[in-house]
This record gives C-alpha cells, sequence and structure tokens, in this order.
C-alpha cells in the first residue's frame, strides 16, 4: 500500500517525520507538503498562479519526498493527479496543536485531507495538542493502529477521520473516544495598524471559549483522552429542510410551492 503524508507545518516539520516514522514498515510512504507553514488555510486551493513542486532531501533515507510552494490542499491534489500513484491512504500530521470543534474548517491539517477524501481514498488527520510538541510516541502508537485498519479492511474506504491526542506520555492516556466537534464562541481579535505606507487589520486568534460537553471532542482531550471524530462534507442542515426557517409562505406566493 502506498501512504501520502502531508501536513501544515511544513515538510520538516518534526510531527510530520515522527508520523512517517509510525507508517514505515506499513507501506510504501511518500511526503508532499508544503514548503512552509500554511496553518489556518484551511481547504484553499491555488488556482491563480501555477504551483511548483521540487523534490528534497528527507530526514529519513529512502522516503521520496516533495515541497510544494503552496497550500496542504495545493499538495494532495498534485500528489494525488501527477505525483503518486494508487495511494492507499492519507495522512496529515502530525500536527502541532490540536484540531478540534469547528476548527476544523479552517484547518490546513484536515483541509489536506479533504482531498483524499473527496477521492474516495481513507484519510486520516492526527493532531497533538502543543505548539511545542515534541513526544509523539502516543500519536505514533495511535497512527499506527489505524494505518493497520486501513490496510486490513477494517474502516470503510470512504472514511475521514480527524484525532485529536493530548500532549502526555502513552502510559498518561487515559483512554479513547469517538466524538463530536465540540462548538465554539470565537474571540477573535482585530488590530489596526498603519505600515507607513497604508492601513492594515491583523487578525489574532485568542484563545477560544468552548461549549465543553461530554461526548465532544474538547471535553476528551481535556481529561486526557484520545478523541477520534469522523468527518464528512455533507453540511446540509437537515433540521432546518423539516422545519422550514419561516421563508416557505413569502417563496411560495414570489416563486411556487417550495419542495424540500
Amino acid at each position: 500500500m502506498k501512504i501520502l503524508v502531508t501536513n501544515d507545518d511544513g515538510v520538516y516539520a518534526p510531527g510530520l517525520w515522527a508520523a512517517v516514522d509510525a507508517l514505515e514498515g506499513l507501506g510504501e510512504v511518500v511526503v508532499v507538503a508544503p514548503d512552509r507553514e500554511q496553518s489556518g488555510v484551511g481547504a484553499s486551493v491555488t488556482l491563480n498562479s501555477p504551483v511548483r513542486v521540487v523534490e528534497v532531501v528527507p530526514p529519513l533515507e529512502g522516503i521520496h519526498t516533495y515541497a510544494v510552494e503552496g497550500t496542504p490542499a495545493d499538495s494532495v491534489i498534485v500528489a494525488l493527479e501527477s505525483l503518486v500513484e494508487n495511494v492507499g491512504m492519507v495522512v496529515s500530521g502530525f500536527n502541532s496543536g490540536f484540531n478540534l470543534g469547528e476548527d476544523v474548517l479552517v484547518s490546513g491539517t484536515v483541509g489536506a485531507v479533504l482531498q483524499g477524501y473527496f477521492r474516495g481514498i481513507p484519510s486520516l488527520a492526527v493532531s497533538v495538542g502543543s505548539l511545542h510538541a515534541t513526544d509523539f510516541r502516543a500519536a505514533n502508537l495511535l497512527l499506527t493502529a489505524l494505518a493497520q485498519e486501513v490496510a486490513e479492511g477494517g474502516l470503510p474506504r470512504s472514511v475521514l477521520l480527524n484525532a485529536n491526542l493530548p500532549p502526555v506520555a502513552p502510559k498518561e492516556i487515559k483512554g479513547i473516544d469517538m466524538t463530536r466537534l465540540a462548538r465554539r464562541r470565537y474571540a477573535d481579535t482585530v488590530r489596526k495598524g498603519d505600515d507607513g505606507k497604508r492601513a492594515y487589520y491583523w487578525i489574532t486568534r485568542t484563545r477560544p471559549a468552548w461549549d465543553v460537553e461530554e461526548g465532544t471532542d474538547v471535553w476528551s482531550v481535556r481529561h486526557r483522552r484520545i478523541s477520534i471524530t469522523p468527518l464528512q462534507t455533507d453540511m446540509t442542515a437537515a433540521s432546518v429542510l423539516v422545519g422550514a426557517i419561516g421563508l416557505s409562505e413569502r417563496l411560495q406566493r414570489l416563486f411556487g410551492p417550495v419542495s424540500s
């Protein structure tokens, strides 16, 4: 099995190479990742300029490694469409810092593996909750087990899993949960400045205020547990379709009967 590994922290990030180390022996690992940090870019794709790729010398011998001048999603698209054939699994990580709750919508880590998921390839995003993570032992064990499940057909082919681990040693992990995404009350701030030529606005992500309930990914990691959240791309608000938001009569007067 060929395994594509990427991230949003850059091609030489320690977490990426810890993930590669976990996957060696389970298949042929190929790394295609951004040439620099791309945190917070979500699933954005570069369409207004060419995407340049260069093969680079890897920290681990024998791993074909490509640095992409683009986003994490660019990296996976170029890899799957032009660089690597017959990929059986896409892995993004290990990210330094959690990707929890509604923040997955802006996560480059998750945005990368969405491109594998779109193509029906089992896709895993794995994050460790520290911006300066150095101990990836628990993540190594988790990724190895998940990859073995994929290799043995133990997971659906069209699956996207977002895993988050507290930044502790394996023996300090209290358990593992299948979770749902937590809700967040945003506390982003904007600082206005002037560089002498023109005004600018600097968006800063402050500490989020989470609505934490048992069963959510945030609850799990706060209790030193591993969170695994199955994700999907159907964002349809089904309950709204059933309860029609007070627009039906108005819309019917304008355009005729409303179907749902």
